[in-house]
């Protein structure tokens, strides 16, 4: 079967990072179809596991398979630990871990029928190097995403489906730039070994190449997308 004929499902698609990723695997042949709070192809509450599992079941109504998840959505929210909240807390690892399991719950089985299957999750790469205190709950979701895709992979390996992940640095999109000024995205490119703000299209292009046929090897990893600011 070719990328043609096969359905990538993007969340998040309505973002910057999100639309940039629906746009590479639309250009890698997938037909690609976003999920989103408001607008894209099909409106999905991902703060709810019946939200979740409701546009799951839609999607698969409306175009019968899929065969790569992208979880690109998010919560950031910086509370550091005096702050902490519990029903913010839980909204945040709803978007940013559960939603990932819940969706990957109901598309898994048809790509262990089919044999073959590609779950992208884009994590960051704060999880190597907390910017602040106030990032601890988005950094401990990041790094439980991180160990679901080391689980996965070993888990769904067999049946010819990959588990990897994204890990983008401080990247150039309009809520980074609500909550960063520019000396603080110039103080990020310094550490870095490319000397330039990461764009969009940086992460997609990697979400791309793992989706591609160029990574069958690939699984249980994590490519860092920073510019070279961590080398691991």
């Amino acid at each position: 079967m070719t990328s043609e004929e096969r359905i990538a499902v993007v969340t998040g698609g309505t973002g910057a990072i999100g639309r940039a990723i629906a746009v590479a695997l639309r250009g890698g042949g997938y037909r690609t179809v976003v999920l989103g709070r408001r607008g894209g192809d099909i409106q999905a509450d991902l703060t709810s596991e019946a939200g979740v599992r409701q546009a799951a079941t839609e999607v698969l109504g409306r175009y019968g398979r899929v065969d790569v998840l992208v979880h690109s959505a998010a919560v950031i929210d910086p509370m550091s630990l005096a702050e902490l909240d519990s029903q913010r807390w839980r909204t945040l690892l709803a978007v940013n871990v559960e939603a990932a399991l819940w969706l990957a719950q109901a598309f898994t089985p048809g790509m262990i029928e089919r044999g073959f299957g590609r779950i992208v999750m884009i994590g960051s790469d704060t999880l190597w190097s907390p910017p602040g205190p106030e990032f601890l709950p988005y950094v401990a979701a990041k790094g439980a995403m991180l160990g679901i895709v080391r689980t996965l992979a070993a888990e769904l390996g067999g049946h010819g489906i990959a588990v990897t992940a994204v890990a983008p640095g401080l990247t150039d999109t309009p809520i980074a730039q609500s909550v960063n000024d520019p000396a603080q995205f110039d103080a990020v490119v310094a550490t870095q070994a490319m000397k330039r703000r990461l764009v969009p299209e940086d992460t997609a292009n990697a979400v791309a190449f793992l989706a591609s046929s160029g990574a069958e090897a690939m699984t249980g990893q994590v490519l860092v997308v920073n510019g070279g600011a961590t080398m691991r």
